[in-house]
């Protein structure tokens, strides 16, 4: 015999290849598993976000013209009236200057009747941004 035999106390510590690729598998499937529900969740929100947005910004365009008796010249009078702290962001796009102004009827003064967002594409619902 060449050596002492190995006790407890001398076993080496630490894992073995085929331990760690164990691991690294089954991270593998959860993250796989886990990917879509997170992203499908993130699209969720996005539209959440606009919706509200979009419902802020009409909510402020009707007091607006309630209280001056016009429709605003613009989004930026909106926030230089202090009508917004800020334009708020359309979250799609990702940019708060590619909200599409709808333009007031004939008869009425101002030119914001009302907004949509200017994102391409469609809604989960199948449903073009463009029409929200």
């Amino acid at each position: 015999m060449t050596g002492r035999p190995l006790t407890p106390s001398h076993r080496r510590h630490g894992f073995t290849l085929i331990e760690l690729l164990v691991v690294l598998a089954i991270v593998a499937t959860l993250l796989m598993l886990v990917s879509p529900r997170y992203a499908r969740q993130i699209d969720v929100s996005k539209e959440a976000t606009l919706r509200e947005n979009l419902r802020t910004v009409r909510q402020v365009i009707d007091s607006f013209h309630g209280d001056k008796g016009r429709y605003p010249e613009s989004l930026e009078e909106l926030v230089e009236t202090r009508y917004l702290r800020a334009l708020p962001v359309d979250p799609i796009t990702e940019s708060a200057t590619t909200w599409r102004v709808v333009e007031v009827p004939e008869g009425q003064e101002g030119q914001v009747y009302d907004i949509h967002s200017g994102a391409p594409g469609t809604a989960r619902s199948g449903e073009p941004y463009a029409d929200w």
